[in-house]
This record gives C-alpha cells, sequence and structure tokens, in this order.
C-alpha cells in the first residue's frame, strides 16, 4: 500500500484530543508530511496545525485526506461522510485505519470511482503475498516485541529510526499495522493478512537490502497474549532479525482485556522471542529493552529503567522520555 503525500489531517467532529490520535503520531512523527487540518464544527481537537479549507490545502500541495480520528467501533458517521465525498471532488485521495470502509460507503465509492481517485482502507491489504520462504536475505533488520500489546513497539521503532538517521545511518521504519501506514505513507497492516501469508508478507515488506541498511520492523502482539500470538509468531519469523528490541509497560499487571493472563517476567518472555526468531536467524540477539514509563514519576521511572538495566544487561530506555540512543549504541 503506498499513499500519496502529504496530507491534510481530517479531524472531523472528534469529542477530545484522545479521539483524535492517529493524527497526532502523524503529526508527531512526520510532520513534513502534513500541511494542515480540517475541523468541522464541534471539533475538540487540535493539532496546532493551520486549519484549511480543502481549497487551500490543494494549493499547498495536499494529495491525501487522511482521517486522523480512530473513534469507538470504527465508525464512518453520516456527518462525515459529505465533507470527504467533498474532498474527493476538489482532487483529494481519501485515507483511513478505521473498521469499516470508507470504500464501503456507497457515496464515496461512486464518487472515487467516476473522478479517479483512490480510497485507501489501510487495514486491508491491496496485494496478495506469497508464503514465507525462510532464505537468507542481506541487509540488516531489528524487530520490536512486547510483554504485552500497546505497550510501545511502534514508538520504539520509530524513534529508533529517527535516531539512526540522525547519525547519518541507513534506517527505514516498516510499518505493519494501520496507525504506522498512515505515518509513513505505506506498509502492510499484518493483522488483516490470511494466517499462512504472515511471514511472507513480512518477508516482502523487509525485503533483501545493502548490507548496511537496517529495516525497523514495527511489531505487533505478544507471544503471551492468546489473541494475538499468531500475529507475533509470523513477524517473527518473516522480520529474519538480527536485533530484537522488548517492549514493557511496567504498571500492567496482566495481560489487556485478559485479566486472567498474568503479564510474563522479561527474562521469559525474552528466552521465548529467541527461540521463535532464531528458527529463521539463528543469530537473533536482544538488543535493548524500551520502558513505556509514561505512569510513573521521574524518580519511579528512572529507578524502574536501572532496575531493568541490571537484571537484563541490556540497555533500558524510554523511546519519548530518555530516547533511544543507547540502544543505537549497541547497533552501530
Amino acid at each position: 500500500m503506498s499513499i500519496r503525500l502529504p496530507y491534510l489531517l481530517f479531524l472531523g467532529d472528534a469529542p477530545d484530543p484522545l479521539a483524535a490520535k492517529v493524527a497526532f503520531g502523524i503529526r508527531d512523527w512526520r510532520p513534513e508530511n502534513c500541511v494542515g487540518q480540517l475541523r468541522m464544527a464541534g471539533c475538540q481537537a487540535d493539532l496546532g496545525l493551520t486549519d484549511m479549507s480543502l481549497e487551500r490545502a490543494l494549493a499547498a500541495g495536499a494529495r491525501t485526506l487522511v482521517v486522523g480520528v480512530a473513534n469507538r467501533g470504527g465508525l464512518i458517521p453520516e456527518t462525515w461522510v459529505s465533507a470527504l465525498q467533498a474532498g474527493l471532488e476538489a482532487g483529494l485521495d481519501l485515507a483511513a485505519g478505521l473498521h469499516n470502509r470508507l470504500a464501503d460507503v456507497p457515496a464515496l465509492a461512486v464518487t472515487a470511482a467516476g473522478l479517479g481517485r483512490q480510497i485507501h482502507d489501510v487495514r486491508q491489504p491491496e496485494r496478495t503475498y506469497d508464503v514465507a520462504d525462510g532464505l537468507p536475505r542481506s541487509g540488516k533488520r531489528l524487530l520490536t516485541v512486547g510483554t504485552d500489546c500497546s505497550c510501545g513497539k511502534m514508538y520504539t521503532a520509530l524513534a529508533l529510526e529517527k535516531a539512526m538517521r540522525a547519525r547519518g545511518m541507513d534506517a527505514d521504519f516498516r510499518a505493519t499495522g494501520q496507525t504506522g501506514i498512515l505515518i509513513t505513507g505505506e506498509g502492510v497492516s499484518i493483522d488483516a493478512v490470511v494466517a499462512d501469508f504472515i511471514s511472507g508478507a513480512v518477508e516482502a515488506h523487509a525485503p533483501a537490502n545493502d548490507p548496511e541498511h537496517w529495516d525497523l520492523v514495527e511489531g505487533q502482539g505478544s507471544l503471551f497474549h492468546v489473541s494475538f500470538a499468531g500475529v507475533s509468531t509470523g513477524l517473527l519469523h518473516g522480520a529474519q532479525a538480527d536485533a530484537l528490541v522488548l517492549c514493557h509497560e511496567p504498571t500492567r499487571t496482566h495481560m489487556r482485556g485478559l485479566p486472567h493472563y498474568p503479564l510474563p517476567d522479561l527474562e521469559t518472555c525474552m528466552a521465548a522471542n529467541l527461540r521463535v526468531a532464531r528458527l529463521t536467524n539463528p543469530a537473533a540477539r536482544f538488543v535493548g529493552v524500551s520502558i513505556n514509563t509514561a505512569k510513573l514519576s521521574d524518580q519511579a521511572a528512572a529507578d524502574c529503567l536501572s532496575e531493568i538495566e541490571s537484571r537484563t544487561g541490556l540497555p533500558a530506555v524510554d523511546a519519548v522520555r530518555t530516547g533511544v540512543e543507547r540502544i543505537v549504541d549497541a547497533l552501530a
């Protein structure tokens, strides 16, 4: 999937900033891809970007109107349809990561077809993939893995890309989820790929490359989360990772959404990920631990990072709070 850049970010009538978390992620990690924001009456989210009409956004170079709202249930409200249709008529493509597909809205589908515009429902892969072959391939790859889902794998991979590029290293973030795809403009929503082809999709998305090139593959789920372990396994096999970074949220006591499944300890989680990763890369190793300390005070966060670093013998960082430079040191 490849989405035309740059973006006009559509916030609709978002009731609060949290509802616009997709748009905030795009703004935070790819500000150069954002020409402005389009808000409807009653919108309570503000990215701090220029409010633009469709005409002004087109003049500023916008090519795609991106739905930056993640509302409950992934619905497409009737109140949005006319605004999105107007975007197509003005000359923009559409993109969204909602559960419901823009292409299933008759008015949008008919308008896009009639005008030759593209609709990108990024949860739906736009190509087919072969099964994985597991053959060694050139280049270097890093995969973020987790003790649980939603614990910082995407942010860690993006932070690594930014830090590595700042050092002049050849590195690319490889998105495997809808928000990451909208941030970068390309990728594959791996949880929508038929199970037999997950590893093959990752091989295709992070193919052979120059010997010093790093692909930073966005992890998904956790080997210990029964709802998503299948996707996590496919990523580990397909990424053929040289390096792994473990992501963890230290205040959780159980797997997200599964109170009857306790969180694994770090050592057990690392050992399990290495066993799976080494099927396709016997040399796979952990190079760091990324801890989401957002719910901890400064002192508690520092103590947590220090304790985990002592336990694991690896650099322990918070991708937002401390940055990831010490993990990059291990890769350089």
